[in-house]
C-alpha cells in the first residue's frame, strides 16, 4: 500500500482481489525482483529452520529434526538454488522456426506470469509441498495465496508468521483453518490452482477449479510399485526399503507401495529388510528416530488395513512386534505384508504408512503386466543391472517417474520434472517445467517487410492460387 501498511484481509476473495490489482498495477517483476523473492524466501527458510523443526515435532508427534532438515528444509533450498541459477535462461524469449511460406520474418515464445496462482499444500511434507510451489509461482513473475493443511497446524502457524515478515500480502498471503476453508479456497478464481493431497479430494479440487475455469496441477497419490529383475540386488534394495518405509514413517506420496519380486526372491528380501529396518532403529518403537503416525484417525486406519490384511490371508512379519511402554502412543511399527492379494484393502488403497506388502510374481513380464492392469503410480522403481530387463520397463510402463536402482530420489534431481499421470497427477512441476507450468506461453511473429502476405494483392490472384497448392501439397 502506499503507507506502508500491510492490510487484513476479511476473506479469501479479498486477498485475490487485493493480489490481482496489484499485480495489474506492478506488471510482470523482472529478473532481479524475481531472484531477491526467491533470496528472501531461502534466507527465511534457513533463519527459521529451528522453529520449522520444532513445529514439525509437534504437528506429528515425533519427528527427528534431523529429518525435517534432510527431507523437508533442505530439498526446498536445494531447488530454489536451481531456480536462482537458472531462471535468466527460463525467463529469455525462445525462438522457433518459420516454415518457408511466412519468411521473412520472426517467431517468438514469451514467457509471461499467470497472476495469482493458489497453492493447497499436503500435511506430510508441510515445508517442501508449500514452499517449493511457491518459489515455483514466484519464479514465474506471480504472486501467491497458500492454503496449508490443516492436519500440521504448528508448522502452517511458522509459515504463516515468516511468510508475512518477508513478503506484503498483495505479494504472498497465507490462510489458515479447516476443511471449510479448503473448499472455498478451491472454489476461488485463481489464474491457477496447484493441489498436493489425495486423490479423492483432488477430485473435490478439481470439480470445484472447474466452475470457475481455473486450470489446475494435481499432485495426488496411488498405489508405487517396485518390480526387480532377476539379477536385482537384494542388498541395495532392503537398504532403500529401509529407508523409503521408514522415512516420515512411510507417510510419503511416493514412497513405494507395493513390491513385486521373483519366488526366490522374497524370503531373502523379507529377512534382509526387517534386518536393516532393526539396525536402523535400535530402540524399536521407542527409538528416538522413528517418526509417528500424524493423527490417530490414520493411525487407526492404517492398523485396519493390516488387519484386513491378516484375516484374509497374509502373513504380517512385523519389525518391532512387541510394544514399548516409553514408545509414543502413535508409534507403529514397520511391516512386511506377504501372500499379499488384489482383494485385500491393503492392495487396494494408497497406503501412507510404513508397511509393504510382497507379491511374488513369475516373470518381469508379469509384474508389468500387473502394474499395467492397475491405475498409473506417481512414482515407479526397478531393480536389475540388466538393461534390456530395465529398459523393458521403462518402455511398457507409464508412471510418473522413475528411479532405476534407487527409491524416490528422482525427487531430489532439481532439473526433473515432478508430477504423476492419470489417477496420480495432472501436470508437473520442479525445474523449468514448473517454470513453464505457471507461466503463459505468448507467441509473436513479426513479419519482414517482403513478408509474402505483402505480395497477394488478391485473395484470388495467380499468386494467391499458387500460395494454395504450395500448403496443400
Amino acid at each position: 500500500m502506499a503507507d506502508g501498511t500491510t492490510p487484513e484481509f476479511s476473506t479469501g476473495i479479498d486477498m485475490l482481489a487485493a493480489q490481482r490489482a496489484a499485480f495489474l498495477q506492478a506488471g510482470a517483476p523482472d529478473l532481479n525482483a524475481r531472484r531477491d523473492a526467491l533470496k528472501r524466501l531461502k534466507n527465511a527458510i534457513r533463519s527459521e529452520s529451528k522453529r520449522l523443526q520444532s513445529a514439525a515435532m509437534a504437528d506429528f508427534g515425533n519427528r527427528a529434526p534431523v529429518e525435517t532438515s534432510l527431507i523437508d528444509l533442505g530439498p526446498t533450498v536445494q531447488a530454489i538454488h536451481h531456480m536462482r541459477a537458472n531462471l535468466k535462461r527460463w525467463m529469455a524469449p525462445k525462438h522457433r522456426p518459420v516454415s518457408w511460406l511466412m519468411r521473412p520474418g520472426r517467431a517468438r515464445v514469451h514467457y509471461q506470469p499467470l497472476g495469482v496462482v493458489g497453492i493447497m499444500s499436503a500435511w506430510n511434507y508441510p515445508v517442501a509441498l508449500t514452499l517449493v510451489p511457491l518459489a515455483t509461482a514466484l519464479a514465474a513473475g506471480n504472486r501467491a495465496m497458500i492454503k496449508p493443511s490443516e492436519l500440521a497446524p504448528a508448522t502452517a502457524d511458522v509459515l504463516r508468521d515468516m511468510l508475512d515478515g518477508i513478503f506484503p500480502q498483495e505479494e504472498v498471503a497465507v490462510l489458515t483453518g479447516g476443511a471449510d476453508v479448503a473448499a472455498a479456497f478451491s472454489a476461488l478464481p485463481f489464474d491457477h490452482l496447484l493441489f498436493t493431497g489425495s486423490t479423492a479430494v483432488g477430485r473435490h479440487v478439481m470439480r470445484a477449479a472447474a466452475d470457475t475455469l481455473t486450470p489446475v496441477t494435481l499432485e495426488l497419490g496411488g498405489k508405487s510399485p517396485v518390480i526387480l529383475a532377476p539379477d536385482a540386488d537384494l542388498d541395495l534394495l532392503a537398504r532403500d526399503l529401509a529407508f523409503a518405509k521408514t522415512v516420515n514413517a512411510g507417510q510419503t506420496c511416493i514412497a513405494p507401495d507395493y513390491l513385486l519380486a521373483l519366488r526366490d526372491q522374497v524370503e531373502p528380501l523379507s529377512e534382509a529388510l526387517i534386518a536393516k529396518i532393526r539396525e536402523s532403529f535400535p530402540g524399536g518403537l521407542a527409538d528416538p528416530n522413528l517418526t509417528t503416525i500424524i493423527s490417530e484417525r490414520h493411525l487407526a486406519r492404517l492398523r485396519d488395513l493390516l488387519e484386513d490384511a491378516r484375516a484374509k490371508g497374509a502373513r504380517i512379519v512385523e519389525a518391532f512386534p512387541a510394544g514399548s511402554n516409553s514408545a509414543h502412543p502413535r508409534a507403529l511399527s514397520p511391516a512386511l505384508v506377504l501372500d499379499a492379494t488384489p482383494e485385500m484393502r491393503i492392495m487396494q488403497e494408497e497406503i501412507f504408512g510404513p508397511f509393504l506388502p510382497v507379491i511374488a510374481r513369475e516373470s518381469v513380464a508379469d509384474s508389468i503386466d500387473f502394474v499395467n492392469a492397475r491405475p498409473r503410480p506417481l512414482a515407479l522403481y526397478i531393480y536389475g543391472k540388466d538393461r534390456a530387463a530395465v529398459d523393458n520397463v521403462l518402455q511398457r510402463t507409464t508412471s510418473g517417474n522413475v528411479t532405476v536402482n534407487g527409491c524416490m530420489l528422482h525427487y531430489a534431481v532439481e532439473s526433473l520434472p515432478f508430477g504423476g499421470v492419470g489417477d496420480s497427477g495432472i501436470g508437473a512441476y520442479h525445474g523449468v517445467e514448473g517454470f513453464r507450468r505457471l507461466s503463459h506461453a505468448k507467441g509473436s511473429f513479426h513479419p519482414g517487410k517482403r513478408h509474402v502476405s505483402r505480395l497477394l494483392h488478391s485473395p484470388y490472384g495467380r499468386l494467391a492460387r499458387f500460395a494454395t497448392k504450395f500448403m496443400l501439397r
